[in-house]
């Protein structure tokens, strides 16, 4: 059943179809707040309540229009919320972003971890959408509501910040 599917039969209060919804989601949406947290528990707490919000929302979502990007929305503003909480975020030193069957010796993997960890918050999430979910220009400006111009900009600015940091780190 796709998703405007499911969405139709939420709108139609058939509650346990929203369950379809989190089940295809739940683990991508705890990877990207994973990404733009780096907290587990604040994650999941992150994407707990973005599914909330998604449900109460769920009669206003325009079902022409693909759910994941609109759910991402939701996901990113409950992470941008935990961040404004904390001010200063508790990092979890052994979340694995890419895992050991990337292909990435362990020391360059952990690199390359390092050197995103250090990222702000904005290019961390680029990047991660771009290059570990796969996210085409189109995507990446859908998902993060802003123009496909300001995509490949920003993209451009996080991977040079992100080779000046890994400069010397690898080779």
């Amino acid at each position: 059943m796709d998703d405007s599917t499911v969405v139709k039969k939420c709108q139609n209060g058939e509650k346990d179809a929203f369950r379809t919804l989190v089940e295809r989601y739940q683990r991508q949406a705890a990877g990207h707040a994973i990404a733009i947290l780096f907290n587990r528990e604040d994650a999941l707490d992150a994407v707990q309540d973005a599914f909330i919000d998604a449900f109460k929302a769920i009669n206003s979502f325009d079902k022409s229009r693909p759910f994941y990007p609109w759910f991402y929305v939701l996901l990113r503003n409950r992470c941008y919320k935990i961040t404004a909480k904390k001010r200063e975020t508790e990092r979890v030193e052994d979340i694995e972003i890419f895992a050991p069957q990337s292909g990435l010796p362990s020391e360059e993997r952990f690199a390359l971890e390092k050197a995103l960890l250090s990222l702000p918050k904005e290019d961390r999430e680029i990047i991660t959408l771009k290059y570990l979910d796969g996210l085409s220009y189109d995507e990446l400006a859908e998902h993060l509501q802003i123009r496909k111009g300001t995509v490949m900009s920003r993209l451009f600015y996080a991977r040079r910040q992100l080779h000046a940091k890994l400069t010397g780190k690898l080779h």
